[in-house]
């Protein structure tokens, strides 16, 4: 109880002389304001960022392997040459993966192209996404259904003209009307609409499918040349939920050289890409950027430290004779230290509170400017009150040791 009596009066000892020089408090948070401030707007964008990215990366598929012939990659120096030759992911590779592949849950070969129109009576519908995939489609893509229902197994064999929408599509064309049922006109044939998928709404990587037609690949062979590189073929595969992605891609990789009859030392004349590549890379941007906001907050907060070191000194100065009063009066030296540490400590966390508010105001004028809210979660405000203690403790500690060597006798006659 002793502790904590004396914690409580040299905060109360603190918050008096805060209060009672009030200009000086406000100039002395204001460098550490600013640089908490920095340090947690970079870091609550940044996490905002990541989060909805990731949700993008998750919709994709955690255990989902791409066999594309272009590997993904980031940076200047791609080498480009290297895949220009390579063959496009075929029917008959799909076909060949559906026969031998063991861990693997769903397995689709799908093609997409953009900028159609889809039309139903004199209403139409302009900069679509139609895609065509194979049976297994509702296993290697997350997605739901407002209404209707998915392609059976004998309507995507037989190629039926049929085909799923998206919710702006089903807006457009319908309005409050049932689309299930109706028939529409797309890529010059006329196909019926068996389900609407749930709005989702655009994410950060431009993926949705509001404004997408799906239709079965089998159809769309009579259509379009399905392995033509202008539609980028691919094939998708769904690991097995208790298989590691590892295995998955290494028998995955086995096989297709086996397909295409590679010896030894050839190399892979396909690519494997997987969601980790993205996560990877936007993992290596993001951390750039929070080392940014660690500098340039770090600058700021490093002279707000300055700045309270030196008003913490000017302090005690000023107060030399009331600290030999109480010294006199039996005050051990840990309550002196206690109290100016205590007294710098407030006036950092009184910056930190500053920083954090006005992250807090940005964030809403942002969200009510443009569509991106920024979210300032709990572990951003208790970082900034952590480094507002820190910074406290460290500013005030010697200011506060030299305080508590004070001789009462010299401190009272000066």
């Amino acid at each position: 109880m002793i502790i904590f009596r004396l914690i409580g009066e040299s905060f109360r000892f603190a918050f008096d002389a805060l209060r009672q020089n009030k200009l000086r408090t406000m100039l002395s948070l204001l460098a550490i304001t600013i640089g908490i401030f920095v340090i947690i707007f970079v870091f609550s964008g940044v996490d905002t960022f990541r989060g909805k990215l990731q949700a993008s990366v998750d919709k994709l598929g955690s255990n989902t392997i791409y066999i594309q012939k272009w590997p993904w990659s980031f940076g200047d120096n791609y080498p480009w040459w290297k895949y220009a030759n390579r063959p496009q992911p075929s029917v008959r590779d799909f076909e060949s993966l559906k026969e031998r592949m063991g861990n693997a849950d769903g397995i689709t070969f799908e093609i997409s192209t953009g900028n159609r129109t889809i039309k139903y009576r004199s209403g139409s519908v302009e900069g679509i996404s139609v895609s065509a995939a194979s049976q297994d489609f509702n296993k290697t893509w997350n997605f739901e259904l407002q209404s209707g229902r998915y392609f059976t197994e004998n309507e995507s064999n037989n190629g039926t003209p049929v085909c799923l929408i998206g919710a702006e599509i089903a807006e457009g064309l319908f309005g409050n009307d049932e689309p299930v049922g109706k028939q529409v006109q797309v890529l010059g044939r006329r196909v019926t609409v068996i389900g609407v998928f749930v709005k989702e709404g655009e994410d950060m990587l431009g993926t949705s499918l509001d404004k997408s037609v799906n239709i079965p690949i089998n159809f769309a062979k009579g259509i379009l040349d399905v392995q033509n590189e202008r539609y980028n073929p691919q094939i998708t595969v769904r690991g097995s939920d208790n298989v590691s992605l590892e295995e998955v891609e290494s028998e995955l990789k086995g096989i297709m050289r086996s397909i295409h009859r590679l010896r030894p030392n050839q190399e892979d004349d396909f690519a494997l890409n997987k969601t980790t590549i993205l996560s990877n890379q936007l993992n290596k941007m993001f951390d750039v950027v929070n080392i940014a906001g660690w500098v340039i907050g770090g600058f700021s907060i490093l002279v707000g430290g300055f700045s309270i070191a030196n008003i913490m000194f000017v302090s005690v100065k000023e107060r030399t004779n009331i600290i030999g009063i109480q010294k006199s009066l039996g005050a051990k030296r840990y309550f002196i230290l206690l109290q100016f540490i205590f007294e710098a400590i407030s006036l950092c966390i009184l910056g930190g509170i500053l920083g954090l508010m006005l992250v807090y105001l940005l964030a809403l004028v942002i969200g009510a400017v443009t569509d991106f809210h920024i979210i300032l979660g709990v572990n951003n405000i208790v970082l900034g009150i952590g480094i507002s203690v820190v910074i406290g403790t460290i500013s005030g500690f010697w200011p506060a040791y030299s305080a508590s060597r004070l001789d009462p006798v010299e401190a009272i006659r000066s």
